[in-house]
């Protein structure tokens, strides 16, 4: 029993890890006790093993997804996501097995840091477009190892930081206990010594890597409106949730006029803001348009665009004043279950609220870039993200590579009420901002909103259902990191060397077993 309590233990302190218990130094420590837990345990006691971790970690990580649908959706999204936490430990229990049958069971450290990458790269894209939330590297926002970030993505910092739990696993692999008076030799501390500082090495010396924040600096704004109630009726008042936007940023527009603040090149408003369709609905468009002119600066606004019929769409458009709409971008990934229903008839028998999904979203074809005109900074080429669309590495990587030398990450967080989840995701955006040396926007309708350098420090952070206007000078950055230059490679080499690994054990294991069967024939002969 004791490898299920050290898997308890593991998914729990990966739970702490994250916001907003922020123990960060946790994620580590539950990777090497759910190393020890499935050294030799083969694949399907492993399995059992990574479930119980991985139920730990993600019932009250997404607990969240619950708060006002109830736990039908919960439950089944945190078993859904524990079942992959499963296959890493079936392959840890196969792969940490000893190579003869009176071997003593290692701890492979690299194997660890690798099935890690491996399994998150799986739940990223399965099914239906993959769930990346609660991967390791979201939760080393304030972690020097957020810094592998910039050399090779979020798979990078999850690598590290499962390679820095796999060393701590093999130091205390090597600590022998002798029993009471003898406890453990000084034999045993010498051997341990060398992974451990491993370990506080690899977590340490990322912090090396450079982060620069330097470069042209551009005025931005960010508006957080607030909605009237939270909740899934979060917008029952459409109307006033687009008037609280419009009136933060008429106040903004006060400001500067008096010279409190700075003239922004670039405000914006969250996802949601206007969730009258401002394409068809005159007054829509004119208190929208009538904000942008008070400012006298282009605005992005979140809008719920009713087409293509009978589908929606969730956009983000650029307005620019005296011209009104004259970009859009659409978000490429709705959500699942919350955006749109797949199989909505087979999915009804198991739970009605899927109709609380009235109109399904539509994805949108292509990332976008708007591009305005900076007093200091020459253009902003900002690039919209919207929403969980922040958690899928190719998404935002191919918003920088089509050109944005600004990241914008509109989100409503209104439907999860008082929970970590603002936090979470604002962590994702720290990750992002670093891994690709941008500047990065992030703005709810409710909190947590930032503005983010490229070194992942997170400025004015606000609160949860109050409004807010962010204004602050952003460095405007162009260059490409490391990461965005060698792509998924990093995470495709890392899943294809598990696969290679899989096959030769599996070879190994046939091989051992077919000398078995030999043996036992000829001594019955």
């Amino acid at each position: 029993m004791h490898r299920y309590a050290l898997a308890l233990f593991a998914g729990l302190g990966l739970w702490l890890a994250f916001p907003s218990h922020d123990l960060w130094p946790l994620t580590p420590v539950g990777v090497a006790l759910l190393a020890l837990a499935t050294r030799g345990a083969g694949p399907a006691r492993g399995a059992l093993v990574g479930l119980v971790a991985g139920l730990a970690c993600f019932l009250p990580l997404l607990s969240w997804s619950g708060i006002y649908v109830g736990a039908v959706p919960w439950v089944a999204l945190s078993v859904l996501e524990a079942l992959y936490v499963a296959l890493l430990g079936a392959a840890a229990g196969l792969l940490q097995r000893p190579r003869t049958l009176s071997g003593r069971a290692p701890v492979r450290p690299v194997v660890v840091a690798l099935l890690w990458v491996a399994q998150e790269a799986l739940r990223s894209a399965t099914p239906f477009g993959g769930f990346p939330w609660g991967r390791l590297a979201f939760s080393q926002a304030d972690s020097p190892l957020l810094h592998l970030a910039a050399l090779a993505g979020a798979p990078a910092v999850t690598f590290g930081t499962a390679l820095a739990g796999g060393l701590l696993a093999v130091a205390v692999a090597r600590l022998r206990w002798e029993g009471p008076g003898h406890g453990i030799p000084v034999s045993g501390w010498l051997g341990a010594l060398p992974a451990l500082a491993g370990a506080v090495a690899l977590t340490l010396a990322p912090a090396l890597v450079p982060t620069p924040v330097d470069g042209p600096r551009a005025p931005v704004m960010a508006v957080q409106g607030n909605v009237p109630r939270a909740g899934l009726e979060f917008n029952a008042e459409r109307r006033r949730v687009l008037d609280n936007h419009a009136t933060v940023t008429h106040a903004a527009a006060a400001s500067v006029r008096a010279g409190a603040k700075e003239r922004p090149d670039l405000v914006v408003w969250p996802e949601n803001s206007s969730d009258i369709d401002p394409l068809r609905n005159g007054d829509a468009a004119a208190v929208i348009n009538a904000a942008v002119d008070d400012i006298a600066a282009p605005v992005v606004v979140g809008a719920v665009l009713e087409e293509p019929s009978p589908r929606i769409s969730n956009a983000s458009l650029l307005y620019r004043p005296g011209e009104g709409v004259t970009q859009r971008y659409v978000k490429q990934h709705p959500v699942p279950f919350a955006e749109y229903i797949p199989y909505r008839s087979f999915f009804r028998h198991l739970n009605d609220k899927v109709d609380l999904v009235r109109s399904d979203m539509a994805p949108g074809p292509a990332p976008a870039v708007f591009r305005v005109p900076s007093r200091t900074a020459g253009t902003l080429a900002a690039g919209p993200v919207i929403c969980f669309e922040v958690a899928y590495d190719g998404l935002v990587r191919d918003t920088v590579t089509h050109g944005a030398n600004l990241l914008l990450v509109q989100t409503n967080n209104a439907t999860f009420g008082y929970t970590d989840e603002s936090e979470q995701q604002l962590a994702i955006s720290r990750v992002r901002a670093v891994e690709h040396g941008r500047s990065v926007v992030h703005v709810s309708t409710v909190g947590v909103s930032a503005l983010i350098t490229p070194d992942g420090v997170a400025h004015q952070r606000s609160t949860l259902f109050t409004a807010a206007l962010l204004a602050g000078v952003l460095p405007v950055r162009s260059g490409l990191t490391l990461a965005d230059r060698v792509g998924q490679w990093p995470e495709l080499l890392a899943c294809a060397a598990v696969v290679l690994l899989l096959i030769a054990r599996g070879r190994h294991g046939l091989r051992r077993y077919s000398r078995g069967d030999r043996t036992t024939s000829e001594g019955r002969t």
